[in-house]
């Protein structure tokens, strides 16, 4: 299984046919370039897929990558901000960023983005770039060829199957499970990404009115929308991990919260966190993912390129080869990342499709199936809005 994986590797990635004229121009331009990635660094695996792709694009296209690991991707596009603001319009020290949601719509509204590039890569032809299509709306906001996806996310809960045997069906769930087993839950504090996906869900499951969600918030939408979940919430807080005082820093602290007995639940943006976890030691072999039985929030991670990116070429030419189907059956692999590829199967030839067929699994790996409906995330401003408001309620 290994060895063919990695002879489509090699087949794949050795012949990828540029789709413009002008495309070898680029390639040709982004040789002796090096790009510094801005990337999220908090989860070892993607690290060391980022890394990987640094080898292999320096080994065939001449271009280095460097990993800037942030810890918040506001981070970076201060940086760009800054720079804007002194007038450096080129020659920029952030090239690529790994973006999503309102830092995406910020950057976009305030021209910040190179672009549109997306659409005219030539792996791009691999994409569903329909006007709803996932790899084409970014929270709401059309992507328009400013960012290009490189993976899928969906958010799972996880738990040791050894240990709970009845999970929350629901959000509304985890109040009645707090209640019967006070301490037990917890999540990321909220102004962590994954601290505020957990209130996300809640609010696309609480909502009176879901499609209001999909517009940008206003006051009075803000609280119709939020006053069930701030009831639910207030209701569950007394029985929270430590009374609902202090949180988490982050997904993987909680992770290890959850390994020691502490907590019964981690979350994840990643359906194949706890197999990895179970690979790497860090979590046991019984671990397993969930999702609320009507689905769960669901997104596509993009990268976008900044305006005065100093290795703008070099950049186009990374973001290719994260869509390269060798590329994306190398992430999918569990014993890499494990994350679900971002590609139209239907636009795989015969031979792409049986490499991602033959890919190792594992008893903690759901299947794409098995996740349910991907609920749809709210307008970037409401996540904004909602961060917020939370710390205004339960911060003070």
């Amino acid at each position: 299984m290994r060895s063919l994986l990695i002879a489509a590797l090699g087949l794949g990635l050795g012949l990828a046919t540029p789709a413009l004229a002008d495309w070898q121009q680029t390639v040709d331009a982004a040789r002796g370039q090096t790009v510094y990635w801005n990337a999220w660094g908090g989860d070892a695996r993607t690290n060391a897929f980022i890394a990987w792709v640094g080898e292999q694009t320096e080994a065939r296209y001449g271009v280095k990558v460097e990993q800037v690991k942030l810890t918040d991707t506001a981070t970076a596009v201060t940086q760009v901000i800054s720079e804007k603001a002194a007038g450096k319009d080129s020659g920029g020290s952030v090239d690529m960023i790994w973006i999503n949601g309102p830092n995406f719509l910020s950057m976009k509204e305030q021209g910040l983005l190179h672009g549109p590039f997306a659409a005219d890569l030539p792996n791009a032809k691999y994409l569903d770039l329909g006007p709803d299509a996932a790899a084409a709306v970014d929270f709401t906001v059309p992507v328009e060829g400013y960012e290009s996806a490189w993976r899928l996310a969906r958010f799972v809960f996880t738990y040791d199957s050894a240990v709970v045997t009845d999970v929350p069906r629901d959000m509304a769930g985890f109040l009645d499970y707090a209640q019967t087993f006070p301490g037990r839950v917890t999540h990321p504090d909220v102004s962590n990404f994954m601290g505020a996906t957990f209130l996300k869900q809640a609010l696309v499951e609480f909502a009176p009115d879901k499609a209001a969600l999909q517009q940008p918030v206003t006051d009075a939408a803000f609280a119709t929308a939020t006053a069930p979940l701030w009831e639910w919430y207030d209701a569950m807080r007394p029985f929270m991990w430590r009374e609902g005082k202090t949180f988490p820093e982050n997904e993987s602290v909680q992770q290890q919260l959850l390994n020691d007995g502490e907590v019964d639940f981690g979350v994840s943006f990643d359906p194949a966190s706890a197999a990895g976890a179970i690979a790497e030691g860090l979590l046991p072999d019984t671990a397993r993912v969930f999702v609320p039985q009507g689905g769960s929030i669901g997104n596509i991670s993009f990268v976008a390129i900044p305006y005065n990116a100093a290795n703008r070429e070099g950049a186009e030419v990374v973001a290719n080869f994260l869509l390269d189907p060798a590329t994306q059956a190398h992430q999918q692999n569990i014993d890499v990342l494990g994350s679900f590829s971002v590609l139209d199967p239907a636009k795989l030839s015969a031979d792409e499709a049986a490499v991602f067929a033959a890919l190792p699994s594992s008893p903690a790996l759901p299947k794409l199936q098995d996740l349910g409906p991907t609920l749809l995330e709210p307008h970037a401003s409401w996540m904004t809005k909602l961060v917020a408001a939370w710390g205004e309620r339960y911060t003070k």
